[in-house]
This record gives C-alpha cells, structure tokens and sequence, in this order.
C-alpha cells in the first residue's frame, strides 16, 4: 500500500514572503489587495497587488506592508488603482454593514426599497452585494435582528404579550405559529429558561474522550467533549436550568452511536436533527463555520468579513466559544490571522486533533489524478 504523505493544516492565505507576494502581482490576486502593496523604482508610484497598470521588472519592485511605509520611501500612489483610497472590498463591507445598523435600528422590518434608498442603490445590487457579503437576505438578517430583540425583550418585560409587542410583532398568534424555528420553544418557555422541556442525554466515549450527546424533541442541542463525565453533565445542567433531563433510552442510544461516528469521520455528514440555539449574531457566525469546508480553515478575521461585521472579530470568538455542538458546528476551523491556532472550548489539544484528523480524511477522500 502506498503511504500517504501527511499535509500540513491548511491556513488562511498568507502574503509574508516576497516571493508569495512577488506571485500574487504577477497573478493580479484580489485576495491580496489590503495585504500589501509595491512601489516601482523606475515610474516613482506604488500599487495594489491586483493593480491593472502593466506588469513591473520583479528588480524594480519593492513590497510595503502599509501605504505609509509606501509614501515614507518616497513613492507616490498609482492614479489608476488608488491604493490610498478604501479599496472596493472595504467600501461594500461598509456599506453592508451601514444597511445591517440601519436594520439593527428601525422598530419595524424595513422595505428592500427603503434598504436601498439607505445604501444609494438599486434594491437588485443591494439585495445582491447583501447577500454575497452576509450569505443571507437583508430580510432574513432583519428577522434574525427581531428574534434577538425578543429575546432580550423576553428577559425584561413583564408579560410575554410585552415582550412580543415591544419586539416589535404585530401579532401574537403569528409568532408562536413560528415560535420553534425562532426561539427553539414558545416564548413562555424561552421566557422560563427551558421549563416544562425535557432534555434526552447520555454520555460516551469518542477518540477525543468523553462525549455528551442531548436532545430536546426538536433536535440535538448539544455535543460536549472533556475528560470528566460529570463535569459535561454539570455543564448541561446549567446550559438549561429550567428543564427536565432524562437519561438517553435504548433508541437515544443510537443517536449517541451516531454523533460518535460523526467525530470520528466528520466527511460522512450528521443525519440527525439539531436544535441550534442562540443569539441573532451567534446564529450567523455558526452557519459560517457550517459552510467551512472539511480539511481546511478560516481567521475570524474572514467569518467576520463573511458574516458583515468586519470590526466583530471578538463577537466572533466569543460564538465560537458559546457554541455547545462540538463538530457539528466546526468552530475548530477557526484560527488566527496567522493559521496558528488560539483557544478551544474543549481543549487546543483537541483542536489540533481534530484539525489533522480531518486533513487526513480529505486527503483520502480526495480524486486522485491519473
């Protein structure tokens, strides 16, 4: 049998050497624009990596981390790619992130038409330019918006009609008919902190060690991994105070079974329902990292930019650091700037783990070349 090279985890994209960047100018790549810039000895200016101009002499070329350093060796800028102007990835993140505050504000869901008289464009271009920054519609952000909005409401008012009414629900009646997608249980419940709902769990082994599986009837809400047993349990216990947990029947059992099979090969996908619950933002970020693909990883720099929060990067972390659906929710696939790995919820060691785990079954899984 031939053996199988081990490859290393696959990083963001870097620009750190100047043969990487020397690469990208050559090939005009607009994943390197902001990452540096180069300045030509013989025409006196300096230019973005993706700049259109024709192709410098690499001898004449010198690389420069920022603007700055550019203008301070005394080089002026390009007049065709304007490197000391936003660049257009910079202007439609803050345009879409203009729109998203816009949303986070208005008392009620605002018009497409009254989105893009906000954004000074067409409602084809915004919804399009929306979509493509975020991954969902400036409807669906709005709607992610009221859940939260309910949710802190539910905390303070003194009624759940108060609540419903001060989010901004038109209707009482509408919203519990959707009430299981938006809160994961009817407001009276989400108000009560899971009350009257009773929670399936059991506890196993997985190579990564113990294994907590739970489940509402919805769906499994929870997947967590530690050395301690009853410390998972204790974890679960606090994560929903107001229900009833039972342990897991023979049924439950094959779930478990499954969810195990599922860490161990990630590549053969989860057939079981989830019960994903948390905040609007948390909510976005965790269905980034479900799009992340398998053997491969992203900065919370990138699912910030994604999501259109570019300045959230420590909102980010922090929903990677409540998510309680180990693997199924990747958040593992999160790394720095750099590609080096920082903290992990259960553990960097396992983080590492798993990284390299996954590496090694993309890699079988691969098509090989003929």
């Amino acid at each position: 049998m031939k053996a199988t090279r081990k490859r290393p985890i696959q990083r963001q994209r870097a620009f750190r050497t100047d043969d990487q960047r020397w690469r990208a100018v050559v090939e005009r790549d607009p994943a390197a624009d902001g990452a540096f810039y180069y300045s030509v000895s013989t025409t006196g200016v300096y230019c973005r990596p993706n700049c259109a101009a024709r192709l410098p002499l690499r001898k004449n070329v010198t690389f420069h981390d920022t603007p700055q350093a550019a203008r301070a060796a005394g080089f002026r800028p390009c007049r065709r790619c304007r490197p000391d102007e936003a660049s257009l990835a910079e202007l439609q993140a803050a345009l879409v992130a203009k729109v998203c505050r816009y949303i986070e504000a208005a008392e009620s869901v605002p018009s497409l038409s009254e989105l893009a008289e906000v954004a000074e464009m067409s409602t084809y271009h915004l919804h399009r330019l929306f979509k493509a920054q975020t991954g969902i519609t400036p409807r669906q952000y709005a709607a992610a918006q009221r859940v939260k909005r309910l949710r802190d409401e539910l905390s303070q008012r003194p009624t759940v009609a108060a609540a419903i009414y001060g989010a901004g629900y038109s209707s009482n009646s509408r919203l519990y008919e959707s009430s299981a997608a938006t809160l994961g249980m009817t407001p009276t419940a989400f108000r009560e902190r899971g009350k009257n709902t009773t929670i399936r769990f059991a506890v196993g082994q997985c190579w990564l060690g113990a294994i907590l599986v739970a489940a509402t009837p919805r769906g499994i809400c929870a997947i967590l991994i530690g050395d301690d047993a009853d410390a998972l349990t204790r974890d679960l216990q606090n994560r929903f105070q107001g229900a009833e947990l039972v342990g897991g029947d023979a049924e439950f059992e094959t779930w478990v079974a499954r969810v195990v099979g599922f860490v161990d090969d990630p590549s053969r996908g989860l057939a079981l329902p989830l019960d994903i619950r948390g905040t609007a933002f948390q909510q976005q970020v965790w269905e980034a990292l479900r799009a992340i693909p398998i053997g491969t990883t992203v900065s919370y720099t990138e699912v910030a930019r994604k999501i259109g929060h570019p300045n959230g990067v420590r909102a980010v972390a922090g929903a990677c650091a409540a998510n309680a659906l180990a693997v199924a929710i990747p958040c593992h696939r999160v790394v720095r700037t750099d590609g080096s790995l920082s903290g992990y919820r259960w553990g960097i060691d396992r983080k590492r783990a798993l990284l390299l785990r996954e590496q090694d079954v993309a890699a079988r899984n691969a098509p090989r070349r003929s």
